[in-house]
């Protein structure tokens, strides 16, 4: 059954994907066009008489419907409360199913632009919306999605996942590297600071509609460290992210505090992103796409790139 879900994700048709639609009571042209996403399949779809919508087929087994619909909800309440966020079309439910039993969502179709970089003052502004969806996160916690401590949190087993495609003559050291970061997390994180927060707060899921900038992909939403939601904005992990971070709590601290002891987490939580990203990477290669779009992915350089990177946290962390 997991097979056969899996193999209908990766070949999902725009027959399939139009007949969908259809059955929701939409009028796809027959035009569409794939956007980018490697997790899900995305789609815009163009309608008669006039307009488009987004559809978003979520790859099997990685959500469930509770976890899902507590994603939309949340999206939904932030809306209301006047946060810029893209909430999904709910006429008939916030989630369908595929005749293949695949979950698919429809969201109308908004226009934005990822910034390349952040011009002077719109570090201020992006802190400020932060603040303003974590002011709603913190009214309540997640029943069903993840929490960001030890206890079954996904990404601290990636390290685990990763033996076998680590390259062996790195493999101790990497090995070595990931335990001292996830031990580090596992002894500072604290949960019962936790509040809702979007979890994978980059510049591609932030967009700047010509006005100002909205969040979009809440996928990965969780209750976590509201810091998580700063770090991955920065240019770099160099000392000019210490100005960046400045600015974005400077706008975050006009709507709400932070506790700046979570700032040293940053190194940590970085370290995090690095190992369970690669872990997420293998874990896919039997999608068609993966293989494509990670091509070094088999190498020993790859390898070797990564265990640098991390021995260079490790070393920060066993320093502070």
């Amino acid at each position: 059954m997991k097979s056969s879900h899996l193999e209908s994700f990766f070949s999902l048709s725009p027959e399939h994907v139009f007949q969908s639609v259809e059955i929701l009571g939409y009028r796809p042209t027959g035009e569409l066009l794939q956007l980018n996403s490697y997790e899900n399949r995305v789609f815009d779809i163009k309608l008669e008489p006039s307009g488009n919508i987004i559809s978003k087929f979520y790859r099997p087994h990685r959500w469930n419907e509770k976890t899902l619909l507590e994603e939309h909800t949340f999206v939904e309440e932030l809306f209301q409360a006047d946060v810029r966020t893209v909430p999904v079309i709910k006429d008939n439910g916030y989630i369908h199913k595929t005749s293949d039993n695949i979950f698919f969502s429809l969201y109308p179709k908004k226009k934005g632009r990822m910034p390349q970089e952040f011009l002077p003052g719109e570090l201020r502004t992006v802190g400020k919306r932060i603040a303003q969806f974590h002011n709603v996160g913190a009214q309540k916690r997640f029943s069903f999605r993840q929490t960001m401590a030890a206890e079954n949190y996904i990404p601290f087993d990636s390290l685990a996942e990763l033996d076998g495609w680590v390259a062996p003559e790195v493999w101790s050291r990497y090995e070595e590297a990931c335990e001292l970061i996830m031990d580090f997390l596992i002894s500072e994180l604290n949960p019962d600071s936790f509040i809702r927060i979007h979890g994978d707060c980059h510049k591609g899921n932030l967009l700047h509609d010509g006005s100002d900038y909205f969040f979009v992909d809440f996928d990965d939403c969780i209750n976590g460290p509201a810091v998580q939601d700063f770090w991955m904005l920065l240019s770099s992990a160099g000392p000019e992210s210490a100005e960046e971070m400045n600015e974005l709590l400077s706008g975050y601290s006009e709507l709400r505090d932070f506790d700046d002891n979570e700032l040293f987490l940053i190194p940590a939580l970085r370290g995090l992103r690095i190992f369970s990203y690669a872990a997420w990477i293998a874990r896919r290669w039997d999608d068609p796409v993966f293989p494509k779009l990670f091509p070094d992915f088999t190498t020993y350089n790859y390898w070797a790139d990564e265990v640098e990177r991390l021995e260079s946290i490790a070393w920060t962390l066993n320093n502070y």
